[in-house]
């Protein structure tokens, strides 16, 4: 599947761009709680996730009173 057949949002995700959300959905991972239980460096391992999407996924944990696992 190619980044433009992907949706710009899945579940209760931000919208991070395709190639960010590609990274998420391929790992499996399609709601915050599942990126809570990430580390900011697992999540920039992601090939496709860059500061940008960590920084809006933050935000939107953030938002619920929750950050990344340390």
């Amino acid at each position: 599947m190619s980044t433009r057949d992907l949706p710009d949002q899945v579940g209760d995700l931000p919208r991070i761009g395709r190639p960010a959300t590609g990274a998420l959905l391929d790992r499996g991972v399609t709601t915050l709680d599942q990126v809570a239980a990430m580390s900011e460096r697992e999540l920039l391992m992601l090939h496709g996730v860059g500061p940008r999407a960590v920084r809006l996924l933050r935000e939107a944990l953030a938002e619920q009173g929750r950050d990344l696992t340390p």
